[in-house]
């Protein structure tokens, strides 16, 4: 049995089997809403009895009201953009560009996966999920994962316990590397941001240093060489290339990093609009019909993301509004004062805390911290940066590790909260450089 990174795995294996069970992983997001609503209670009750704040109840009343209108009318100002980007992005996929860059990464992945026979069916699949997800097709990257892990496990010897090719495939997953982080864009347009996508370079950054870190803990772990020439040709020749874009975004001041990155980031997403184009019209694919047929499910996810948006934003509200979000961040931000580290970036952490277990979570509390902070504050673009930095490692494990009935994780879930990590830290440090 191998030895887990940094010996989490008899605790990782008891917080997911004992305390988080693969059928019940929704469970704990229930918790959670729950305990927003008692300890919002019950610090309202202690305001109210020993320091006599009597307006606090009908704040929280007020307050979900409020915030359930503010989710339900996020959830129609979805309506319009998911609509345009989900027909986008239909013409992306139709044109070829997942088929397109599975091939520019096979080689690396091939390094990557050593247990996989050099033209079995999972490299394919494994290949299109992670190139999916680079580009934000979620419909498109769930099935094909889901796939891409049927396969693996019928090349895995213990049909129980993950085996290596799983485990670094579900760690690639929850690091979250993502090119086009267009649901962040959304909501922060909807939340009245001046620029939505002035948050795309320093996600694009951010989520490359946690989908680095993953990596380094799986191979660690698994023994993998990563001193591998075709290793380091990719891994080194992307690594030198985001030193050069951090080496000059930190000598422009502050003004010129805002208007560089706001730039360079509407230039990229419209040339990709264009490539995706160009490349369906070289298939032959009709591209208005193509961004139709994608368009036409941007309505239905909008509707069904109201529920769930109402929920958490509602949950979140009364926290907030009782004092108990003052006392858990000023708790948080007094320890990082005792270190000597600056505090602005700790309203903002419970998108980070929340990220891996719930991404409707997360969602809801970046938008709460748009909402309160303003969506072009320090802390509303650091909370954005959060929720595209990494992915919902649990949920990930529990449903792609649960379709296939893996009960042991081996060192899966510690690799992936590392991951989490990393990718925590560096959208910090890109935030004090692009928006402080």
């Amino acid at each position: 049995m191998d030895r887990p990174l940094f010996k989490l795995q008899i605790i990782t294996d008891f917080f997911f089997y004992y305390l988080c069970p693969l059928n019940n992983i929704a469970m704990v997001l229930n918790y959670i809403w729950i305990a927003f609503f008692l300890v919002a209670f019950i610090v309202a009750l202690v305001k109210l009895i020993f320091f006599g704040d009597a307006e606090v109840f009908p704040a929280i009343i007020n307050n979900t009201f409020e915030t359930a209108k503010t989710g339900f009318e996020l959830s129609l100002g979805l309506t319009g953009v998911m609509t345009l980007w989900l027909g986008i992005m239909n013409v992306g996929e139709k044109g070829g560009m997942v088929q397109k860059l599975s091939k520019v990464v096979s080689p690396l992945f091939s390094k990557l996966f050593p247990e996989i026979p050099k033209h079995h069916p999972a490299n394919g699949s494994i290949l299109m999920n992670i190139c999916a997800n680079m580009l934000g097709l979620d419909n498109a990257a769930t099935p094909l994962g889901l796939k891409a892990m049927t396969e693996l496990q019928e090349l895995n010897p213990d049909k129980i316990r993950a085996s290596n090719a799983q485990i670094m495939f579900l760690v690639l997953n929850t690091s979250g590397l993502t090119i086009i982080p267009i649901s962040v864009m959304v909501y922060r347009s909807l939340c009245g941001a001046a620029n939505p996508t002035d948050v795309f370079l320093p996600i694009l950054l951010s989520s490359f240093f946690s989908t680095l870190v993953g990596i380094i803990a799986v191979s660690i772990v698994q023994k993998i060489n990563l001193l591998n020439k075709t290793i380091l040709l990719y891994l080194g020749g992307v690594s030198l290339l985001i030193a050069a874009i951090i080496w000059f975004f930190i000598s422009l001041s502050q003004e010129q990093s805002e208007i560089y990155s706001t730039v360079a980031a509407n230039i990229l997403l419209f040339s990709v609009i264009i490539l995706f184009i160009v490349m369906a019209i070289r298939k032959k694919i009709n591209v208005y019909d193509a961004f139709i047929e994608g368009a036409k499910e941007g309505f239905t996810v909008a509707v069904k993301i109201i529920p769930f948006l109402v929920a958490i934003l509602v949950g979140i509200g009364v926290f907030r509004v009782s004092g108990a979000m003052d006392f858990l961040i000023n708790g948080i931000a007094w320890i990082f004062d005792k270190m000597g580290v600056n505090t602005d970036f700790v309203p903002a952490l419970p998108v980070a805390l929340m990220k891996p277990l719930s991404g409707s979570g997360a969602r809801g509390l970046m938008v709460d911290a748009m909402t309160a902070y303003g969506a072009d504050s320090f802390v509303g673009r650091l909370s954005c940066m959060f929720q595209g930095a990494t992915d919902t490692t649990f949920y990930i494990i529990a449903v792609y590790f649960g379709s296939v009935g893996i009960r042991q994780t081996r060192h899966a879930i510690g690799c992936g909260l590392i991951a989490d990590l990393a990718g925590v830290i560096a959208a910090i440090f890109f935030a004090y450089l692009f928006f402080y």
